[in-house]
């Protein structure tokens, strides 16, 4: 057995966690209610307000805003669209320099711009200030979710980023209920100070946004040292919980070949296309959704209260799906029977055609969609070692994701409509392309940990006279110490 001098000062085996006393198990908790106590909050209100300025497009279109700018459906969709090509382009420099200016600046940083630019898309007049103001909003905010998901995994352990990551999703989920309810509030302002209802909404939605932004300097931690919440013994037992998991790499330079050797793992590669899968379905349902329930008839306010109940139903399973997952430690099962449920909603919506069939499919399509999403991000983190490495393979697992949100943008065209037969085609295709790959994903993850097992000696080749730190340096989750969670 291996031990080594942790940043506590103490020797500790670094991969095998010592039988904690009743204390110790006590100071544990405490060091983790410590710390939800502060990132929680901060983080799923910046991801909330992330997703709501990005998806209100879509009430704002219900709201009137198409007719009001003349934009024809094409030139809806390629502002959609533009708005990927900045964010995509963000994700993975702004996670590759995340450790160097600290999240206590980016991530503060870059809520405050896009809150700004949501409030200036009130004063687009046609079609190009539109599509300018949907550029510089995924420019500002392609950085934050994989910052996040990078930001959490320098704070908890591997298996405690799924539930957390879940709230994530639960928040989108949520957002996708507050939008529409929000919307119908706000729609009524329509003609107070001679601004249309479309308007108001990114006014005050944008106006929040950079309020929460401008807090968020004084709150966010850099590093387990920084958590204002923490007394010193705290601090020490962060530290140490990290360096038990093997997630703690203080010192760490980024080079071309470490960002570049994510690009050789299979099982890093077959995630990010379930995540292209997952995020086409996924965005689709949060652009157009506010457009398929309009589509049975309802008026704009009912409209956008009846996008309320399918993203309420996401947030209930989403939450339950994630506990289940971190407490049993199965992502793949988790991840396929939630995806089923999607495969379900999908065959739904591509084959029902009375009103009641057709919500039903939304709902579960949603669900399902949703459910899997926390369980299929985690995997990144979960399996991927040290800073540089985890922050490529979270930044190319998001890239795929928004790769998957340009596509999603042009499989709802309005001449589909009242039935969106090729949004379902596509629905149902991915989801049962994800279905395969999950089942691949999980295989994988087994066959690399029993190779672990079998092969330590040519694994570790050339390294012998290494310490296990120096090791996982060079290796990263190759060592054969790194279990893969599947």
């Amino acid at each position: 057995m291996t031990t080594t001098t942790t940043e506590t000062g103490k020797p500790h085996d670094l991969f095998v966690e010592d039988v904690p006393t009743e204390e110790e198990r006590k100071l544990d908790r405490d060091t983790l209610r410590r710390l939800d106590l502060i990132l929680m909050p901060m983080t799923l209100i910046l991801y909330l307000l992330a997703w709501l300025d990005r998806a209100n497009v879509g009430n704002a279109r219900v709201a009137g805003l198409d007719k009001d700018l003349g934009l024809s459906d094409h030139q809806y969709k390629i502002a959609i669209t533009v708005t990927y090509v900045p964010y995509i382009a963000a994700e993975l420099p702004s996670n590759l320099i995340l450790k160097k200016i600290g999240p206590r600046i980016l991530l503060p940083t870059l809520c405050t711009a896009w809150g700004l630019v949501t409030i200036l898309q009130c004063e687009s007049r046609n079609f190009s200030g539109f599509v300018a103001c949907r550029f510089f909003l995924g420019l500002c905010e392609g950085g934050l979710f994989p910052g996040i998901v990078l930001y959490l995994s320098n704070f908890y352990r591997r298996h405690e980023l799924q539930v957390r990551i879940a709230l994530f999703f639960s928040a989108a989920s949520l957002s996708g209920a507050f939008s529409g309810l929000l919307a119908a509030a706000i729609q009524q302002m329509d003609g107070i100070r001679g601004l249309r209802g479309w308007q108001w909404i990114f006014i005050l939605e944008g106006l929040f946004t950079v309020c929460f932004g401008l807090f968020s300097y004084a709150m966010l931690p850099n590093t387990p040292r920084d958590v204002m919440t923490f007394k010193p013994e705290h601090k020490t037992q962060c530290l140490r919980r990290l360096e038990t998991d093997a997630n703690l790499f203080t010192e760490e330079t980024v080079t071309l070949k470490k960002v570049l050797s994510v690009l050789k793992d299979l099982h890093v590669l077959l995630v990010c296309a379930i995540l292209f899968c997952s995020g086409t379905c996924l965005f689709g349902l949060a652009y157009f959704s506010p457009s398929i329930v309009q589509a049975m008839g309802y008026g704009n306010t009912r409209t956008q209260l009846l996008t309320v109940p399918p993203y309420a139903v996401a947030f209930v399973v989403t939450m339950a799906t994630a506990y289940i997952a971190d407490r049993h430690r199965q992502r793949g099962v988790c991840a396929f029977a939630t995806t089923a449920i999607a495969l379900v909603g999908a065959a739904m919506m591509l084959t029902g055609r009375s009103v009641a069939v057709r919500y039903t499919a939304l709902i579960l399509l949603v669900t399902g969609i949703y459910a899997a999403a926390p369980c299929l991000i985690s995997w990144v983190p979960n399996n991927s070692a040290g800073h540089v490495r985890r922050a490529t393979a979270v930044a190319l697992g998001f890239i795929c994701t928004s790769s998957g949100g340009v596509m999603s943008t042009w499989i709802y065209p309005k001449s589909s409509a009242p039935y969106y037969n090729v949004g379902a085609r596509f629905n149902l295709a991915l989801t049962v392309i994800s279905l395969v790959g999950l089942v691949a994903q999980v295989g994988l993850l087994r066959g690399l940990n029993r190779r672990k097992e079998n092969s330590r000696e040519e694994i570790l080749r050339g390294l012998e006279g290494l310490s296990v730190p120096e090791q996982m340096e060079v290796l990263g989750d190759r060592h054969p110490d790194y279990k893969y969670t599947y």
